[in-house]
């Protein structure tokens, strides 16, 4: 018996279309001037005092960037949050370590010339919307973008997959999907998709090759 053909190849945005997540954290560390390990402990104090990770209620527009970086900022030792971004926005600063992963951008684009649906499926910011967006060529890489802040929920949970699929021409079994995070590729499986946890670059695009070629109906030609 064979395997179910892969049609669709669905990825995420931060730490797969980009750098690293740790590399823009630590970055931004550095920019504000407060040690990575300070930072960390005050976004889990929010965590611990609102109940939720205040990415997560940020990333599904339960709160705005101003009152996510609020809550981070209070938990900060001995009031260094007080004007810490210099009446900058958080975004702003946040994305002058975000860079575009260009091999992956470039791989995409042939997979599209091959015939493939190519789908993002993305934790993202209302407010940063402008910003990532002109970063990429959206309308050019993707049949569909699925952005929990536009959907009130995000990756791992279920529903936003979900949303995925309804929006795609493909069923699970024909999606391989992309992410850095294992949680996120685990929910993946779960729904029915094919899902590559994204490493580096080059193991990636090597693993998403190896299982379209022996998947799928078209033929991945090595340069893609």
């Amino acid at each position: 018996m064979t395997s179910p053909q892969i049609t669709t190849v669905v990825v995420d945005y931060g730490g797969v279309l980009t750098n690293p997540l740790h590399e823009t954290f630590a970055a931004f560390a550095a920019t504000v001037g407060v040690p990575v390990d300070e930072l960390r402990d005050a976004f889990a104090a929010a965590t611990a005092r609102y109940g939720r990770s205040p990415m997560a209620d940020l990333e599904t527009a339960r709160c705005t960037e101003a009152e996510m970086v609020e809550r981070v900022l209070a938990e900060l030792p001995d009031g260094k949050g007080q004007g810490l971004l210099g009446g900058q926005e958080f975004g702003e600063l946040w994305f002058r370590a975000r860079t575009v992963n260009e091999d992956l951008v470039s791989f995409l684009r042939g997979l599209r010339r091959l015939g493939y649906t190519t789908a993002l499926l993305t934790n993202n910011v209302v407010e940063w919307g402008p910003r990532w967006r002109a970063q990429l060529p959206v309308d050019e890489l993707f049949d569909a973008v699925v952005d929990s802040s536009a959907e009130g929920v995000r990756k791992p949970d279920p529903l936003i997959y979900r949303r995925l699929l309804e929006r795609l021409p493909a069923a699970p079994h024909e999606c391989l999907f992309l992410d850095d995070l294992e949680e996120n590729c685990a929910a993946a499986s779960d729904v029915g998709m094919l899902a590559v946890n994204f490493t580096t670059t080059d193991e990636a695009i090597d693993q998403v090759v190896a299982l379209l070629r022996s998947r799928g109906a078209f033929h991945v030609r090595s340069q893609v």
